[in-house]
């Protein structure tokens, strides 16, 4: 009796500690590639990182844009998504506000110009007086 006990205990604990956890993983990995689309960044099994171009689930590949090299990949090929593709388009910046970020960029920078001269100034009237002295 307590050795079918035993048995009983052995295969509760295999399931627990090693089939339970092995099945999250897959449904994780099986939620993850249902929301695959184009313009995420993933990396393969073999390490190969690219940029999805196009997903066809009728044939399970996924089309991968490897820095103008296109790949078909089957989808279980994809390890991981490093990063998922921006849901909204960013609005483009009129010209008028790229001028003014522009005009921005330019006011803070002639601060730092003006200490700049301000300190090659001081540094050339310190060294005048040397100069005359000999």
């Amino acid at each position: 009796m307590s050795s079918i006990l035993l048995i009983v205990l052995m295969v509760a604990l295999m399931y627990f500690f090693m089939i339970r956890p092995q099945q999250k993983q897959q449904k994780k990995h099986q939620a993850m590639m249902s929301q695959l689309k184009p313009g995420d960044h993933v990396v393969t099994i073999g390490r190969l990182h690219g940029v999805v171009s196009e997903v066809d689930n009728q044939k399970r590949t996924v089309t991968l844009d490897c820095e103008g090299i296109y790949l078909v990949f089957d989808l279980g090929a994809i390890q991981r998504v490093e990063s998922q593709a921006a849901t909204e388009a960013p609005a483009s910046a009129t010209p008028t506000e790229e001028k003014e970020a522009k005009a921005d960029n330019d006011k803070a920078e002639a601060p730092k110009e003006e200490a700049a001269e301000a300190d090659e100034s001081a540094k050339d009237d310190a060294e005048a007086p040397k100069d005359e002295k000999e």
